[in-house]
């Protein structure tokens, strides 16, 4: 499952900086995006397409009448939630300036209403043609963003204006283009999610009605911003998260230890999972009858965030969820962050099975120093954005 905001088509234009934006792919999956690229046939002559299938870890198209019935430049402008096209050639910009679709890209370019960015690479004279000025004017009058080509060295002995821009400046420019954040290149963020079971016989569990969807709204916010993210999932239907590591548990033991594996690397721990805080003291491979369940004797699970923080780092980052109902919701929660040595805290109040399932939320943030913020009822996205900005605060 992608998540919004991640889905780039990397067009690459048939000139010699075409090696270049390999680069520029490497560096643009380091803050969470993940790339579709297609090539122009043109383009092929400097950069294979065995080379884009790797580096992309995904099949690349570059023929429009590949899989006609798929319908393939409607259906990619449609996932995209932006495109770059680096480089861009003076021809291609040409094409793009009056609405010619002649190949794959093309088409794709046509028939998209995402942002485009587009960076030119070409020599002096053919950057400072007229034709290519007033082509670049009427792209930038369409509110696609061109961005300037650095002066340096070209092929051979030529210099001048048209050299292919440095990864990091086009990263940069995108990311404020689109809004995009990418405050979390370089951290490692261990989530978990969903609600686990404690198994009674092979039919029957204890169990709770979390669905797993905030726990990967998480995982979604921090790969989208650039976090090396590993899931730890309970009992979930939700697909699996493209760039996430998704470790499948059911019960808390499983969760202890796929949690416990991956601690000490990590730089920010959310425990968004629901976990039992009992299981059965026998559990039945076979189905056991029902006269035989009169009375269920229950032991008590080890209390996976305590065992965590015994183990954290003075670095590290600890961010709990606490579902309470009634009066009492925010003092227990506060009690809870001090009892587990919490950083920040989010509760919610889940009376009448509120929260469980739904795409929204609503609840109160406690920090470390007590300080509380009210969260009106928003997506469980949006709350996962809030709880990364506490985090990375604290972070540094």
């Amino acid at each position: 499952m992608p998540s919004p905001g991640r889905e780039i088509i990397l067009g690459v234009g048939g000139g010699i900086a075409a090696y270049k934006s390999a680069d520029l792919l490497r560096r643009l999956q380091d803050h969470g995006f993940l790339i579709t690229v297609i090539p122009t046939r043109s383009s092929l002559n400097f950069v294979g397409k065995a080379t884009w299938e790797a580096l992309s870890g995904r099949p690349v198209a570059d023929n429009l009448w590949n899989n006609v019935a798929s319908v393939p430049h409607i259906s990619l402008a449609r996932t995209a939630d932006a495109i770059v096209v680096a480089p861009a050639t003076a021809d291609l910009m040409a094409k793009m300036a009056h609405g010619l679709a002649d190949d794959l890209l093309s088409n794709v370019l046509l028939a998209s209403s995402s942002p485009i960015i587009v960076v030119p690479a070409m020599h002096p004279e053919m950057w400072l043609n007229p034709a290519t000025v007033a082509n670049v004017a009427t792209l930038r009058s369409r509110g696609i963003l061109v961005i300037e080509p650095d002066e340096g060295r070209l092929t051979g002995a030529d210099s001048g204006p048209g050299r292919f821009p440095t990864s990091e400046r086009i990263v940069q420019e995108l990311s404020e283009h689109l809004g995009a954040r990418a405050d979390y290149v370089g951290k490692r963020v261990l989530i978990s999610a969903g609600g686990t079971r404690e198994p009674i016989d092979a039919v029957r569990y204890l169990g709770n009605r979390s669905s797993g969807k905030q726990g990967y709204a998480l995982a979604a916010a921090a790969i989208a911003r650039g976090a090396t993210v590993t899931l730890v999932a309970a009992n979930s239907e939700i697909e699996d998260i493209e760039g996430v590591t998704t470790i499948h548990v059911q019960t808390a033991r499983e969760m202890l230890a796929a949690l416990e594996g991956n601690f000490s690397t990590a730089d920010l721990l959310v425990m968004s999972a629901a976990v039992a805080d009992f299981r059965p003291s026998i559990s039945s491979t076979g189905k056991i009858d029902k006269h035989e369940l009169s009375e269920l004797t229950l032991i008590e699970n080890v209390d996976i965030l305590k065992t965590l923080h015994a183990q954290r780092s003075q670095k590290q980052v600890l961010i709990g969820f606490a579902a309470q109902t009634g009066e009492q919701a925010l003092s227990k929660a506060a009690a809870k962050l001090e009892a587990k040595g919490l950083d920040a805290i989010y509760v919610n109040d889940v009376s009448g099975g509120a929260i469980f399932g739904a795409d929204s939320t609503e609840g109160s943030i406690i920090d470390r120093t007590g300080n509380i913020t009210p969260v009106a009822t928003t997506s469980k996205d949006s709350l996962a954005h809030l709880l990364l900005d506490v985090a990375r605060t604290k972070l540094g």
